[in-house]
């Protein structure tokens, strides 16, 4: 069964539509899943997942399917045993949905899930998908039973692990932060002024105090 379905902008990771909308605390298992589709749309714009398509298993239940066409990605939560051909044949369906309509708004939007009036669109397909057993999925099935896909497998736990492993370089790497005050323009003015004649009257003390050990000796 088709459980989640969240679309956002592949390039910045903006989540613009999704179906259902969690409303209360009994939607709580579907507000963790909804989170792990954000997290999966920020790696894929930050390039840290590379394929067009993908399936993500999640747990023993679930798993999420995502695919990416001229910038927008489209991901949805299904059970584990659900095929894979409906889901992305699911997916396909949402993609040309989005195409029939001007998407270079899709490009303006600032706030996430501001796209409303998708939602509903994502609903009545997602309708169509609920029971794999209809006359219409069936028929998608026997269609592609020979067509393998081409779409890798990745577990959430690795993409997770290689988060982090790329967060603990990024830190190693970064170069140490300047106090603003020693990088600032008076202070170096001061310093270029006042260090030579520091210097000479160190110079000078320690002369007069050598002079000083010399003479009692």
């Amino acid at each position: 069964m088709v459980k989640l379905t969240v679309v956002g902008r592949a390039y910045d990771g903006l989540p613009v539509a999704h179906f259902p909308r969690v409303k209360n605390e009994e939607d709580m298992s579907m507000l963790f899943y909804k989170q792990q589709a954000e997290f999966i749309l920020k790696e894929i714009s930050r390039g840290a997942l590379l394929p067009s398509k993908m399936s993500i298993n999640i747990d023993d239940l679930y798993c999420f399917n995502y695919l990416i066409e001229k910038g927008i990605c489209y991901i949805t939560l299904c059970e584990s045993s659900y095929p894979r051909n409906l889901a992305f044949h699911y997916l396909q369906d949402l993609l040309k949905e989005i195409e029939k309509l001007d998407t270079n708004f899709l490009h303006t939007l600032s706030k996430p899930y501001s796209f409303i009036k998708f939602d509903n669109v994502i609903a009545n397909i997602r309708r169509r998908y609920l029971d794999t057993r209809t006359q219409a999925n069936l028929s998608i099935l026997n269609t592609n039973r020979r067509q393998d896909l081409d779409v890798m497998t990745e577990d959430i736990s690795k993409i997770i692990e290689n988060k982090r492993r790329s967060e603990f370089i990024e830190k190693a790497l970064a170069p140490i932060p300047v106090s603003p005050i020693w990088s600032s323009p008076r202070l170096e003015v001061i310093a270029l002024k006042w260090t030579p004649i520091t210097l000479m009257s160190v110079v000078a003390m320690v002369v007069l105090w050598s002079r000083f050990i010399v003479k009692d000796y």
